[in-house]
């Protein structure tokens, strides 16, 4: 029996999750009881729910288990920064060739589309916001960022518009960044009320259970899950749970969980509205250096700065680590908006991306009926719906280009142990951010 060490927290106060409409509904029971499950899948994040939604597409008399160690949008799909990006992204740059970011976009919107459909017929209340997105540089030094994105979208023919200067500080309210490239597609959300709007509505089929870490899997035939006070019998388990995948027994030295940390601040006054921000519409910025600010001003008249990026093995922050990011929010949002100094942050959390060295997921048969998903590289709203999705066709032999594609391309590359991989992440990082400079 395989014992787990290492379990899901709540780092901080999770501002999406606060903020989301149906914060107060139990979606889901803790697992109580012996059950037994023909799939059992661990993480209700959403690669997980995309993975239980397909899965019981193909299957409709299966019983599904689907498994949180929080409330539904307290874990990582809760805690992101709302982004559901079509384009390849500068975190999830692995391999700069067209037909494999042509690729990707086409995961990515059907990953958007996808969503869509749900949202729509399920009537999800997310502030959901067709606005795209601007990928921004205010060090001089950093605009290089933004030429390389320019010719990556040049090579494959995606659209896109360069602003500056005044039309730039126009739009976002802030005359803080000298150029940007806006681009159409992206999706801005609320991200933990999405993922509890899919939750809410998943098929008859799948039972759903909330607070209920795994303690120990043994793995047989049946596969056999332990909990407090509960246990889980089920002929195939898929691992789902991204940064927590390595705590069961069977995945190591792939991933490197980077922690980094969020600041939502309370909502404009109506003055502050119409003084600083009466024609400006919401919006989403990312840095054009990976390790920079990224800031959004929500349909609520919020402003969220996301920004520290730091290794931590014991897979949770601390109190010492949530204020000195709160710190550095503050300098990020004034530096920004000094204008709003007066503005209160009514949120700051904590949550990790689960990063792969060479940028590729983990989409394994692990054999004997477990399956592994995760690494999503910081784009993982879209990249975990179509993981989880493609997940489900794949262990039910549906074949298409799509999962020809995944196959071939999630090879994630081998990571030294610790305390190698703890000290080499912690100079690599530092080393980043000392280059993102002002733009962080």
């Amino acid at each position: 029996m395989h014992k787990v060490s290492r379990l899901p927290r709540i780092d901080g106060d999770l501002g999406w999750f606060e903020t989301a409409p149906d914060r107060q509904i139990r979606l889901g029971k803790r697992l109580k009881g012996v059950h037994q499950f023909d799939v059992a899948i661990i993480g209700a994040g959403f690669t997980g729910v995309s993975l239980a939604y397909r899965y019981a597409e193909i299957n409709p008399g299966a019983r599904i288990a689907l498994i949180d160690a929080l409330q539904v949008g307290q874990g990582t799909s809760g805690r992101n920064s709302g982004f559901i990006i079509d384009l390849p992204h500068n975190l999830d740059a692995g391999k700069p060739d067209v037909e494999h970011d042509r690729r990707l976009y086409q995961l990515n919107t059907f990953a958007i589309e996808r969503l869509r459909q749900f949202k729509n017929s399920l009537d999800i209340n997310c502030s959901w916001l067709d606005v795209g997105k601007y990928m921004a540089a205010h060090e001089e030094r950093n605009l290089s960022g933004l030429d390389s994105f320019i010719q990556t979208l040049k090579a494959s023919n995606f659209e896109y518009e360069v602003v500056e200067g005044k039309a730039l500080e126009k739009r976002l309210g802030t005359n803080y960044y000298r150029a940007a490239v806006y681009t159409p597609g992206n999706v801005l959300v609320n991200p933990s009320a999405l993922i509890r709007g899919l939750a809410a509505g998943l098929p008859k089929s799948v039972s759903l259970f909330e607070e209920s870490p795994v303690m120990a899997c043994e793995y047989g035939s049946p596969h056999v899950l332990k909990f407090v006070g509960g246990t889980i019998k089920a002929k195939v388990v898929v691992q789902a749970a991204n940064s927590f995948n390595e705590e069961f027994g069977k995945l190591s030295n792939r991933i490197a969980p980077v922690f980094t940390y969020a600041s939502l601040t309370e909502p404009l006054t109506d003055k502050q509205y119409s003084e600083h921000f009466k024609a400006v519409q919401p919006w989403g910025v990312t840095s054009a250096h990976p390790a920079g600010a990224t800031v959004r001003f929500t349909a609520d008249r919020r402003i969220f700065v996301r920004n520290m990026l730091d290794f931590e093995p014991g897979l949770q922050s601390t109190q010492e680590g949530l204020h000195k990011a709160w710190m550095q929010h503050r300098r990020s949002f004034e530096a920004r908006f000094p204008f709003l100094k007066s503005m209160a942050f009514d949120f700051t959390w904590g949550g990790m991306l689960c990063m792969t060295l060479n940028h590729e997921p983990v989409f394994k048969d692990a054999g004997d009926g477990v399956y592994l998903l995760g690494g999503c590289n910081g784009v993982g709203v879209a990249k975990g719906t179509y993981l989880g999705y493609y997940m489900a066709d794949h262990m039910n032999g549906i074949k298409s280009d799509n999962l020809g594609f995944l196959l071939a391309n999630s090879k994630p590359s081998w990571v030294p142990p610790d305390p190698f991989r703890k000290v080499g992440a912690r100079l690599r990082l530092k080393y980043e951010s000392g280059n993102a400079g002002g733009d962080i």
